[in-house]
């Protein structure tokens, strides 16, 4: 109902995934010397769905494109496809489970509706995050009581999760949309909104999160985090461990280790990389600036491989002297969030050209403006992360009360965050509803 409620022909795409997976999982137990043709099976009829729907009409106008420069005049189809909301994420968390059964990691399950419920879970069905079946089904299968504490906790991940969203995203997105939206930006307005964009994307994506979990806790399931305070991360490679770490450990264990992971030395290791990063940026969307964007990332880790290496002795640093490598990670993240956000891969060039010195006072002023202006919207977001890699490991990544005891004092501080985030949401929300970023993917 949940899902078929924008569309009901979306239903008959998850359940085709669902029974194709099901009975390909099943007959990889049935029949062991088939089991590759089986893992094909369900390969092939998740990407078939996926690329379709997904990447055809990308395919054909490149192809089009391509031959236009050639000069060969061909006709381009024009097929208007609707693309399925939360198909990249369910499809990837169904090969998931084949592809454990292939490896004899799981074993395929005989009831039909435990891997349904596994697939199309509904809190987290849309935007993530992924889930392993090792993770979802034993708690699919068991038998589930109520809980007043994870009934608690759930209400303050909501709670916490809409005020990410309602006050923080859609306010600081705002500001993103009306400077991406001029033909000319300056200097300062333009990386004023890259700033934005960058808080907007985080609050946006981590409140889905935030607010799947809750819902989910509610009904007695417990969902992996997704985010570990991605911002304070100090190298590219820590930034992966944080951010979005549902996908990046989707694609690390499916395609990285696959193709050798680091176990290639040198130009090997550095193809499996590259090739990961390719294609969870094509992941995105069917578009060129997603696939720089990934690329992007790919190089920021072999330049990191490549320093280390050429600078084995370096002391490693900690308490304070850990700042400016945060906010220069910070900025190489900034500078990739400006790929992920241009849809022109002209405009990409104009921007990274830009000069400060052809920017008026003006412009400067304004730019300024935009900064302090995304920079008090996101002050909770850096408070609580501040908070919580502070007083490691006794905080959670995405609790919003921190390391607080127990008892008594936990209670209020739960109590406290949710009155905040309400009051907040009733006098502070933006009055542009803006959709969550992450249901385009």
């Amino acid at each position: 109902v949940f899902y078929g409620y924008v569309h009901p022909w979306f239903l008959i795409l998850i359940a085709a995934s669902t029974v194709i997976d099901y009975c390909a999982a099943r007959g990889m137990e049935a029949w062991p010397r088939s089991r590759r043709r089986f893992l094909w099976l369900s390969i092939v009829s998740n990407f078939g769905m996926l690329g379709f729907f997904k990447y055809f009409n990308f395919f054909v106008e490149n192809v089009h494109g391509a031959l236009a420069a050639l000069g060969i005049d061909v006709s381009q189809p024009a097929l208007r496809i609707l693309l399925p909301v939360g198909i990249s994420f369910y499809t990837f968390q169904a090969m998931s489970y084949t592809i454990d059964v292939y490896r004899s990691e799981l074993r395929a399950r005989r009831s039909l509706l435990d891997v349904a419920v596994f697939i199309s879970f509904f809190p987290h069905l849309v935007a993530g995050p992924i889930q392993r079946a090792s993770f979802l089904l034993p708690q699919v299968e068991s038998v589930r009581r109520f809980s007043a504490e994870k009934a608690r906790t759930g209400f303050v991940l909501i709670c916490w999760g809409f005020f990410k969203k309602l006050v923080i995203a859609d306010n600081v997105g705002v500001i993103a949309n009306k400077v991406f939206a001029l033909a000319d930006p300056s200097f300062y307005i333009l990386w004023a909104a890259v700033f934005a964009f960058a808080v907007q994307i985080y609050a946006d994506f981590s409140a889905y999160t935030d607010i799947a979990r809750g819902t989910s806790r509610w009904l007695g399931f417990e969902l992996t985090e997704n985010f570990d305070h991605p911002y304070l991360a100090r190298s590219p490679a820590d930034f992966w461990r944080r951010w979005n770490i549902s996908l990046s450990t989707w694609f690390r264990d499916y395609v990285y280790i696959p193709l050798g992971g680091s176990r290639a030395g040198g130009p090997a290791w550095a193809r499996n990389v590259l090739i990961t990063f390719l294609l969870s940026g094509l992941w995105h969307g069917a578009s060129w600036n997603y696939v720089l964007w990934g690329f992007y990332h790919g190089l920021l880790l072999v330049a990191t491989r490549a320093r280390t290496l050429l600078r084995p002795s370096e002391r490693a640093v900690s308490g304070w002297t850990v700042v400016p490598q945060i906010l220069g990670m910070f900025v190489l993240t900034n500078i990739g969030w400006l790929l992920f956000r241009e849809t022109e891969l002209s405009a990409i060039v104009r921007d990274l050209t830009l000069s400060p010195l052809a920017a008026s006072e003006a412009d400067r002023q304004i730019g300024l403006y935009l900064f302090a202006l995304a920079s008090l919207y996101s002050l909770p977001l850096w408070a609580q992360s501040i908070w919580v890699e502070m007083n490691r490991p006794n905080a959670r990544a995405s609790d919003p009360h921190g390391p607080i005891a127990a008892g008594w004092p936990r209670l209020i501080a739960q109590g406290v965050v949710c009155g905040v985030a309400f009051a907040a949401i009733l006098v502070l929300r933006s009055r542009a509803s803006l959709d969550f970023i992450y249901f385009q993917f």
